[in-house]
Protein backbone atom coordinates (compact mmCIF):
# COMPACT_ATOMS: atom_id res chain seq x y z
CA UNK A 1 0.00 0.00 0.00
CA UNK A 2 2.51 2.75 0.26
CA UNK A 3 4.28 4.85 -1.64
CA UNK A 4 1.07 5.42 -4.28
CA UNK A 5 -1.55 8.49 -4.30
CA UNK A 6 -4.90 7.59 -5.74
CA UNK A 7 -7.21 10.54 -7.14
CA UNK A 8 -9.95 11.43 -8.55
CA UNK A 9 -9.91 12.31 -12.27
CA UNK A 10 -11.51 15.83 -12.66
CA UNK A 11 -13.69 17.31 -15.77
CA UNK A 12 -11.34 18.35 -18.13
CA UNK A 13 -8.46 16.73 -17.01
CA UNK A 14 -7.02 15.27 -20.33
CA UNK A 15 -3.83 14.53 -19.77
CA UNK A 16 -4.87 12.46 -16.50
CA UNK A 17 -7.83 10.77 -18.97
CA UNK A 18 -4.80 10.07 -21.37
CA UNK A 19 -3.21 8.40 -18.61
CA UNK A 20 -6.39 6.26 -17.66
CA UNK A 21 -6.95 5.34 -21.38
CA UNK A 22 -2.98 3.84 -21.58
CA UNK A 23 -2.83 2.65 -18.60
CA UNK A 24 -6.96 0.44 -19.15
CA UNK A 25 -5.39 -0.31 -22.68
CA UNK A 26 -2.32 -2.01 -21.33
CA UNK A 27 -4.05 -4.06 -19.26
CA UNK A 28 -6.63 -5.21 -21.22
CA UNK A 29 -5.77 -4.66 -25.03
CA UNK A 30 -7.88 -6.68 -26.60
CA UNK A 31 -10.63 -4.61 -25.18
CA UNK A 32 -8.84 -1.21 -25.52
CA UNK A 33 -10.15 2.26 -24.40
CA UNK A 34 -10.05 5.52 -26.35
CA UNK A 35 -10.01 9.28 -25.88
CA UNK A 36 -12.80 9.73 -28.30
CA UNK A 37 -15.05 6.94 -26.45
CA UNK A 38 -14.40 8.73 -23.22
CA UNK A 39 -15.27 12.27 -24.31
CA UNK A 40 -18.29 10.65 -25.88
CA UNK A 41 -19.35 9.07 -22.29
CA UNK A 42 -19.11 12.11 -20.67
CA UNK A 43 -20.72 14.24 -23.11
CA UNK A 44 -23.42 11.63 -23.83
CA UNK A 45 -23.94 11.40 -19.75
CA UNK A 46 -22.55 13.96 -17.97
CA UNK A 47 -21.55 13.54 -14.52
CA UNK A 48 -22.40 9.81 -14.76
CA UNK A 49 -18.56 8.28 -15.19
CA UNK A 50 -15.87 8.68 -12.37
CA UNK A 51 -12.30 7.61 -12.87
CA UNK A 52 -9.81 7.03 -11.04
CA UNK A 53 -5.72 7.05 -11.26
CA UNK A 54 -2.95 5.58 -9.26
CA UNK A 55 -0.08 6.80 -9.40
CA UNK A 56 3.44 7.13 -7.78
CA UNK A 57 6.48 9.28 -8.67
CA UNK A 58 4.95 10.98 -11.74
CA UNK A 59 3.55 7.13 -13.06
CA UNK A 60 0.17 5.51 -13.81
CA UNK A 61 -0.01 2.07 -11.84
CA UNK A 62 -3.93 1.55 -12.33
CA UNK A 63 -6.65 3.13 -13.13
CA UNK A 64 -10.38 1.95 -11.77
CA UNK A 65 -14.18 3.51 -13.10
CA UNK A 66 -17.48 3.38 -11.81
CA UNK A 67 -21.43 4.80 -13.24
CA UNK A 68 -24.61 4.21 -14.40
CA UNK A 69 -25.01 1.22 -16.57
CA UNK A 70 -26.53 2.60 -19.71
CA UNK A 71 -28.57 -0.79 -20.77
CA UNK A 72 -30.69 -1.10 -17.42
CA UNK A 73 -32.79 1.57 -16.09
CA UNK A 74 -31.54 4.93 -14.63
CA UNK A 75 -33.18 3.35 -11.15
CA UNK A 76 -31.18 0.40 -11.22
CA UNK A 77 -29.76 -0.59 -7.70
CA UNK A 78 -25.98 -1.64 -9.10
CA UNK A 79 -23.28 0.27 -10.67
CA UNK A 80 -21.02 -0.75 -13.32
CA UNK A 81 -17.46 -1.82 -12.53
CA UNK A 82 -13.96 -1.69 -13.76
CA UNK A 83 -10.37 -1.52 -12.28
CA UNK A 84 -6.83 -2.39 -14.31
CA UNK A 85 -3.57 -2.65 -12.67
CA UNK A 86 -0.75 -2.84 -14.49
CA UNK A 87 0.76 -6.07 -13.82
CA UNK A 88 4.13 -5.00 -12.27
CA UNK A 89 2.46 -2.88 -9.48
CA UNK A 90 -0.68 -5.63 -8.46
CA UNK A 91 -0.08 -7.09 -5.06
CA UNK A 92 0.28 -3.34 -3.47
CA UNK A 93 -3.05 -2.50 -2.66
CA UNK A 94 -4.05 -0.41 -5.68
CA UNK A 95 -6.61 -2.75 -6.34
CA UNK A 96 -8.13 -2.87 -2.98
CA UNK A 97 -7.54 1.34 -3.06
CA UNK A 98 -9.57 1.28 -6.40
CA UNK A 99 -12.99 -0.74 -5.03
CA UNK A 100 -13.00 1.31 -1.72
CA UNK A 101 -12.98 4.60 -3.84
CA UNK A 102 -15.46 3.27 -6.64
CA UNK A 103 -17.41 2.04 -4.05
CA UNK A 104 -18.22 5.46 -2.24
CA UNK A 105 -19.27 6.62 -5.54
CA UNK A 106 -21.49 4.03 -6.28
CA UNK A 107 -22.57 4.30 -2.00
CA UNK A 108 -23.52 8.02 -2.66
CA UNK A 109 -25.11 7.94 -5.79
CA UNK A 110 -27.48 5.01 -3.64
CA UNK A 111 -26.24 2.31 -4.98
CA UNK A 112 -26.04 -1.11 -3.13
CA UNK A 113 -23.76 -3.50 -5.54
CA UNK A 114 -22.00 -3.51 -8.32
CA UNK A 115 -21.75 -5.38 -11.84
CA UNK A 116 -18.99 -6.08 -14.30
CA UNK A 117 -17.95 -8.35 -17.26
CA UNK A 118 -14.52 -10.02 -17.07
CA UNK A 119 -12.57 -12.30 -19.71
CA UNK A 120 -12.48 -15.81 -17.82
CA UNK A 121 -8.62 -15.31 -19.00
CA UNK A 122 -8.13 -12.51 -17.05
CA UNK A 123 -7.02 -14.85 -13.94
CA UNK A 124 -5.93 -12.29 -11.38
CA UNK A 125 -9.21 -10.02 -12.06
CA UNK A 126 -11.55 -12.57 -11.30
CA UNK A 127 -9.48 -13.82 -8.47
CA UNK A 128 -9.52 -10.74 -6.76
CA UNK A 129 -13.54 -10.09 -7.27
CA UNK A 130 -14.17 -13.70 -6.22
CA UNK A 131 -12.27 -12.88 -2.82
CA UNK A 132 -14.41 -9.83 -2.49
CA UNK A 133 -17.71 -11.77 -2.32
CA UNK A 134 -18.16 -11.57 -6.63
CA UNK A 135 -20.22 -13.90 -7.82
CA UNK A 136 -20.91 -14.96 -11.39
CA UNK A 137 -24.31 -14.26 -13.02
CA UNK A 138 -24.02 -15.30 -16.34
CA UNK A 139 -21.54 -16.27 -19.52
CA UNK A 140 -21.18 -15.28 -22.90
CA UNK A 141 -20.05 -16.57 -25.58
CA UNK A 142 -17.10 -14.70 -27.50
CA UNK A 143 -16.49 -15.63 -31.26
CA UNK A 144 -14.31 -13.61 -33.84
CA UNK A 145 -14.72 -13.85 -37.04
CA UNK A 146 -10.86 -13.25 -39.43
CA UNK A 147 -12.05 -10.94 -42.33
CA UNK A 148 -8.16 -11.12 -43.89
CA UNK A 149 -8.89 -12.81 -47.54
CA UNK A 150 -12.65 -13.60 -46.94
CA UNK A 151 -14.99 -13.39 -49.70
CA UNK A 152 -17.70 -10.79 -48.93
CA UNK A 153 -20.42 -13.42 -48.08
CA UNK A 154 -23.92 -12.98 -50.61
CA UNK A 155 -26.74 -10.34 -49.20
CA UNK A 156 -29.94 -11.47 -50.27
CA UNK A 157 -32.91 -10.55 -48.24
CA UNK A 158 -35.82 -12.47 -47.33
CA UNK A 159 -39.00 -12.41 -49.34
CA UNK A 160 -40.88 -8.96 -49.22
CA UNK A 161 -38.05 -7.40 -47.54
CA UNK A 162 -35.22 -4.50 -48.55
CA UNK A 163 -32.09 -4.34 -46.95
CA UNK A 164 -30.84 -0.85 -46.59
CA UNK A 165 -28.27 1.56 -43.92
CA UNK A 166 -29.75 4.65 -41.65
CA UNK A 167 -26.59 6.44 -43.41
CA UNK A 168 -28.78 6.39 -46.60
CA UNK A 169 -32.18 6.46 -44.88
CA UNK A 170 -31.86 8.52 -41.80
CA UNK A 171 -35.86 8.86 -41.16
CA UNK A 172 -35.93 4.98 -40.60
CA UNK A 173 -34.34 5.97 -37.18
CA UNK A 174 -37.67 5.67 -35.01
CA UNK A 175 -38.50 2.42 -36.80
CA UNK A 176 -34.96 0.80 -35.34
CA UNK A 177 -36.18 2.21 -32.12
CA UNK A 178 -39.32 0.67 -31.98
CA UNK A 179 -37.27 -2.56 -33.23
CA UNK A 180 -34.93 -2.41 -29.76
CA UNK A 181 -38.55 -1.89 -27.87
CA UNK A 182 -39.93 -5.27 -29.18
CA UNK A 183 -37.11 -7.21 -29.19
CA UNK A 184 -34.40 -6.05 -26.68
CA UNK A 185 -36.88 -7.87 -23.57
CA UNK A 186 -36.52 -11.14 -25.31
CA UNK A 187 -32.55 -10.54 -25.15
CA UNK A 188 -31.11 -13.68 -22.72
CA UNK A 189 -29.32 -11.69 -19.66
CA UNK A 190 -27.92 -12.39 -16.86
CA UNK A 191 -29.83 -9.92 -14.86
CA UNK A 192 -33.01 -7.29 -15.75
CA UNK A 193 -33.76 -6.97 -19.78
CA UNK A 194 -31.69 -4.62 -21.46
CA UNK A 195 -33.71 -1.60 -21.66
CA UNK A 196 -33.89 0.33 -25.05
CA UNK A 197 -34.93 3.57 -23.73
CA UNK A 198 -36.63 7.03 -25.10
CA UNK A 199 -36.13 7.26 -28.89
CA UNK A 200 -33.46 9.82 -27.64
CA UNK A 201 -32.02 7.68 -25.37
CA UNK A 202 -31.78 5.07 -28.11
CA UNK A 203 -30.21 7.37 -30.56
CA UNK A 204 -27.93 8.96 -27.75
CA UNK A 205 -26.46 5.00 -26.66
CA UNK A 206 -26.91 3.51 -30.10
CA UNK A 207 -26.71 5.60 -33.04
CA UNK A 208 -24.93 8.55 -32.21
CA UNK A 209 -22.04 6.21 -30.05
CA UNK A 210 -18.25 6.91 -30.90
CA UNK A 211 -17.79 4.50 -33.47
CA UNK A 212 -20.48 3.58 -34.97
CA UNK A 213 -20.45 3.65 -38.36
CA UNK A 214 -24.07 4.99 -40.08
CA UNK A 215 -23.64 2.83 -43.24
CA UNK A 216 -22.94 0.06 -41.33
CA UNK A 217 -25.68 0.42 -39.34
CA UNK A 218 -28.19 -2.21 -41.55
CA UNK A 219 -32.03 -2.36 -41.67
CA UNK A 220 -34.20 -4.70 -42.88
CA UNK A 221 -37.47 -3.25 -44.17
CA UNK A 222 -40.87 -4.50 -45.23
CA UNK A 223 -41.89 -3.32 -48.72
CA UNK A 224 -45.30 -3.87 -47.96
CA UNK A 225 -45.70 -1.33 -44.87
CA UNK A 226 -42.34 0.43 -44.85
CA UNK A 227 -42.24 -0.77 -41.36
CA UNK A 228 -38.41 -1.96 -40.29
CA UNK A 229 -38.48 -5.32 -39.58
CA UNK A 230 -35.00 -5.50 -37.52
CA UNK A 231 -31.51 -4.31 -37.49
CA UNK A 232 -28.09 -5.21 -37.04
CA UNK A 233 -24.87 -2.29 -36.28
CA UNK A 234 -21.23 -2.23 -35.97
CA UNK A 235 -19.21 -0.43 -33.34
CA UNK A 236 -15.27 -0.03 -34.24
CA UNK A 237 -12.78 -0.87 -31.15
CA UNK A 238 -12.00 2.16 -29.40
CA UNK A 239 -8.83 3.41 -30.97
CA UNK A 240 -8.80 0.90 -33.88
CA UNK A 241 -10.03 1.44 -37.67
CA UNK A 242 -9.45 -2.78 -38.11
CA UNK A 243 -11.49 -4.28 -35.57
CA UNK A 244 -15.41 -3.68 -34.46
CA UNK A 245 -17.67 -5.47 -32.70
CA UNK A 246 -21.27 -6.87 -33.32
CA UNK A 247 -22.88 -4.05 -31.14
CA UNK A 248 -26.80 -5.37 -31.69
CA UNK A 249 -28.39 -7.82 -34.09
CA UNK A 250 -32.36 -7.57 -33.44
CA UNK A 251 -35.69 -8.54 -34.98
CA UNK A 252 -39.39 -7.94 -33.93
CA UNK A 253 -41.14 -10.98 -32.96
CA UNK A 254 -43.91 -10.45 -35.50
CA UNK A 255 -40.87 -10.82 -38.38
CA UNK A 256 -39.04 -13.65 -37.50
CA UNK A 257 -37.90 -17.15 -38.76
CA UNK A 258 -37.75 -15.71 -42.07
CA UNK A 259 -33.68 -15.10 -42.05
CA UNK A 260 -33.70 -11.93 -41.41
CA UNK A 261 -31.10 -11.70 -38.39
CA UNK A 262 -28.36 -13.79 -40.74
CA UNK A 263 -29.09 -11.55 -43.96
CA UNK A 264 -28.59 -8.86 -41.49
CA UNK A 265 -25.25 -10.06 -40.11
CA UNK A 266 -23.82 -10.96 -43.02
CA UNK A 267 -24.78 -7.48 -44.75
CA UNK A 268 -22.20 -5.99 -42.18
CA UNK A 269 -19.89 -8.29 -42.59
CA UNK A 270 -19.58 -7.41 -46.37
CA UNK A 271 -19.46 -3.90 -44.94
CA UNK A 272 -16.71 -4.91 -43.14
CA UNK A 273 -14.64 -6.87 -45.69
CA UNK A 274 -15.52 -4.47 -48.25
CA UNK A 275 -13.88 -1.39 -45.49
CA UNK A 276 -10.83 -3.60 -45.05
CA UNK A 277 -11.20 -4.38 -41.59
CA UNK A 278 -9.51 -7.30 -40.18
CA UNK A 279 -11.89 -8.99 -37.54
CA UNK A 280 -15.05 -8.59 -36.06
CA UNK A 281 -15.91 -9.64 -32.40
CA UNK A 282 -19.28 -10.50 -30.83
CA UNK A 283 -20.74 -12.64 -27.80
CA UNK A 284 -23.45 -13.95 -27.01
CA UNK A 285 -25.35 -15.41 -23.47
CA UNK A 286 -24.80 -18.93 -23.67
CA UNK A 287 -28.59 -19.43 -23.29
CA UNK A 288 -29.15 -17.67 -26.83
CA UNK A 289 -29.10 -20.39 -28.68
CA UNK A 290 -30.45 -18.90 -32.31
CA UNK A 291 -28.04 -16.04 -32.48
CA UNK A 292 -24.52 -18.82 -31.62
CA UNK A 293 -26.23 -20.90 -34.43
CA UNK A 294 -25.96 -18.05 -36.80
CA UNK A 295 -22.57 -17.13 -35.84
CA UNK A 296 -21.22 -21.06 -36.24
CA UNK A 297 -23.02 -21.16 -39.00
CA UNK A 298 -21.21 -18.06 -40.47
CA UNK A 299 -17.50 -19.23 -39.84
CA UNK A 300 -16.87 -17.49 -36.32
CA UNK A 301 -14.24 -19.01 -33.87
CA UNK A 302 -14.86 -19.54 -30.11
CA UNK A 303 -12.52 -16.93 -27.66
CA UNK A 304 -11.96 -16.85 -24.27
CA UNK A 305 -15.48 -16.52 -22.47
CA UNK A 306 -16.88 -13.48 -20.66
CA UNK A 307 -18.12 -13.19 -16.94
CA UNK A 308 -21.14 -11.56 -15.56
CA UNK A 309 -20.40 -10.89 -12.25
CA UNK A 310 -22.31 -9.28 -9.69
CA UNK A 311 -21.39 -8.16 -5.90
CA UNK A 312 -21.39 -5.63 -2.96
CA UNK A 313 -19.69 -2.41 -2.39
CA UNK A 314 -16.52 -2.36 -0.34
CA UNK A 315 -17.73 -2.41 3.52
CA UNK A 316 -16.94 1.05 4.85
CA UNK A 317 -14.16 1.96 7.31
Amino acid sequence: MPGFTLRRLAPGDEAGLAEYIRVRTAVTPEVPESIEQAHWEDATYPGEVTRFLAEQDGRALGTGSTGRIWMNRVDYPRYWLGMWVLADARRRGIGTALYRATSEVARAAGKTGFQTEVSEAWVDGVRFLANRGFTVTGRSKMVQLRLRDLTPPPVTPPAGLRLTTLEAEPDLVAGAHRVAVEAFPDIPTSDEPVEPGTLEAFINRDVDRAGVPRDAFMLAVDEATGEVAGYANLILRPGSTTVAYHDMTAVRPAFRGRGIAAALKRATIAWAVEHGLEALETGNDERNAPMRAINRKLGYTPLPDELDLQGPLAPTP
